[in-house]
């Protein structure tokens, strides 16, 4: 392993030093379909109550930034998004969304698998950081859940395949975060997210 991360790290330095860097500068937007995954504490399992939560759909929209390398380019990006889930609980006949709105700031590393004159085909993978803004839940839920256990700097991971066509790109991801609630004695859970992009180059 070592072997092979110390060789990518050689063909790295290898290209960008002997490669004209070419910038872009683009809008996003797109949709996103999240999911969070609970898991239960020993408070509600002694009230007899569990909680499941289902996928919903939100927007996402922002901006992105790349500098590349022959086949090898960095993408950091800044964007609006809204994620959670459509939260159910068997004790109250309660079916809500738990949601959050964050600004996300992911920094991938990306690689043209076919590099075409005015198609492209890429992978990317990267982390992504987050900055909570406001969360909501369902306010039956007020004896079980408190805002202090709302996390608000999450830290995850993207990964995904794209495709660039003259000045649009399109991108498929998912996202795996850390913990967006935290509270082990009643409940926690952190969220999965399909995204779909689209970006127009502007510079």
């Amino acid at each position: 392993m070592k072997r092979i991360l110390f060789s990518l790290l050689i063909l790295l330095i290898t290209t960008v030093a002997f490669s004209q860097p070419i910038i872009d500068i683009g809008l996003k937007g797109g949709v996103n379909s999240s999911n969070l995954h609970i898991e239960e504490g020993r408070l509600l399992d002694d009230n007899g109550m569990t909680l499941s939560s289902e996928s919903f759909t939100k927007m996402h929209f922002g901006a992105f930034g790349r500098i590349g390398w022959n086949k090898v380019y960095i993408q950091p990006e800044v964007y609006f998004s809204k994620k959670g889930g459509n939260l159910s609980s068997n004790l109250f006949e309660l079916t809500s969304d738990f949601d959050y709105k964050n600004v996300d700031v992911p920094v991938l590393l990306g690689y043209k698998l076919i590099k075409g004159g005015a198609v492209d085909l890429h992978i990317m993978a990267g982390p992504v950081f987050s900055f909570v803004t406001d969360a909501n839940y369902p306010s039956e839920l007020d004896p079980f859940l408190h805002d202090e256990f709302f996390n608000e700097h999450l830290f995850g991971v993207q990964y995904g395949v794209g495709v660039d066509v003259l000045f649009l790109t399109v991108d498929a991801r998912m996202e795996h975060s850390s913990k967006i609630y935290d509270d082990p004695s009643v409940v926690s859970g952190n969220a999965t997210t399909f995204m779909l992009t689209v970006g127009f180059k502007i510079l």
